[in-house]
């Protein structure tokens, strides 16, 4: 990948290695421009992310970087931040970086991706889950918040598959993620989960390109090792659909990338 907006630090509490490991990696694997998206300080779930007193040290961090490899690779900056309604803060949403990535990880505060929380799975209808899931996508586009959507279909990470047709729930989300001007993320960590394979999938990744949804690449690394993994099979799938450009932003304006 040329473009690889989505990576972590281990300020998360869940990853592991230096800034300066992922920086290395990403120069080995060719990648000319690079992201670091940690997971945005909330109220809600500290355990899985920075604290707001930590901002300071994560942004000083990844700029002191961005300049000792300014001759080797761009370093980006962002937050990944979770749509959750009365936990997200202005001290991230205002924050002086180049973009914000929002994802959903908790459907009524059920964080469905968590290992730790799978068994709820057993106690929910799996269609209105799904549907849920993709409104709250809907929701977090009409925000008018973020710039990027995180790992588009990140509800089938344990394989509990929907009967309904998911171009047809995540329908309105795409329409929404359109009228936005957000981008979505091939993600490639869903590639590392039980479902096997990128978000968005390919049939959802159709849909996207049919609304001229633009596009951009994330390893969603919580180690340097990941760094760049499968990158020739998402690079594949996303030409075999159409795409030719990806996106990059730099203080929240997006520029384009030829890859």
């Amino acid at each position: 990948m040329t473009v690889d907006l989505h990576n972590h630090t281990k300020l998360c509490n869940h990853a592991d290695g230096e800034i300066f490991e992922y920086i290395e990696k990403a120069i080995k694997c060719n990648i000319k421009y690079f992201g670091f998206s940690d997971h945005a300080p909330m109220s809600f779930d500290p355990k899985y992310r920075m604290s707001f007193e930590q901002m300071k040290t994560y942004e000083s961090d990844v700029l002191k970087a961005k300049e000792k490899y300014k001759n080797k690779i761009d370093i980006l900056i962002g937050y990944e931040v979770d749509y959750l309604v009365g936990h997200m803060d202005k001290r991230i949403l205002s924050a002086n970086v180049d973009y914000l990535i929002g994802s959903v990880h908790f459907i009524d505060e059920w964080g469905f991706d968590n290992p730790e929380f799978i068994g709820n799975y057993k106690n929910q209808d799996i269609d209105e889950i799904w549907q849920k899931y993709f409104n709250a996508i809907r929701d977090m586009a009409k925000s008018g918040l973020f710039d990027i959507v995180g790992h588009l279909d990140l509800i089938k990470v344990f394989k509990f598959m929907p009967k309904k047709n998911i171009v047809s729930i995540a329908k309105e989300a795409l329409q929404a993620i359109k009228e936005a001007d957000m981008s979505i993320e091939i993600n490639v960590a869903g590639l590392r989960k039980p479902i096997a394979e990128a978000y968005p999938s390919l049939s959802l990744l159709k849909e996207a390109y049919k609304l001229d949804i633009p596009i951009t690449f994330g390893s969603d690394a919580h180690n340097p090792e990941q760094v760049g993994l499968f990158s020739n099979e998402v690079i594949e799938m996303t030409k075999s659909v159409g795409y030719t450009k990806c996106a990059i932003y730099r203080a929240r304006q997006r520029e384009f990338i030829i890859f």
